[in-house]
């Protein structure tokens, strides 16, 4: 599974998403590759799941995968519902 965070620049944020990502999947026993990259870059990237802010997301419905918004990069608790939502964890799992 591959998912990609993504940010303006595809440097700070991304990052900071992408290592929270990577903290939320592995409480859950979940194996997955974790990029994070610029909006522009994501926009012809393939994988199976971005995330981003509420701001970018128009620049990434196009993309065939879902894609989800997490606003607070550092709230595990967000980018579990994220994850949740785009089918990675399910629904009342817990670590």
């Amino acid at each position: 599974m591959k998912i990609l965070t993504v940010c303006g620049l595809g440097m700070g944020s991304s990052l900071i998403l992408k290592m929270n990502v990577e903290a939320v999947l592995k409480q859950h026993g979940i194996q997955a590759s974790v990029e994070h990259m610029d909006v522009s870059s994501a926009a012809s990237a393939n994988a199976d799941v971005v995330i981003t802010n509420a701001e970018l997301v128009d620049n990434l419905r196009h993309l065939s995968c879902p894609v989800v918004v997490v606003n607070n990069y550092i709230d595990n608790g967000e980018i579990t519902a994220a994850l949740a939502q785009a089918k990675i964890l399910h629904t009342g799992e817990t670590s």
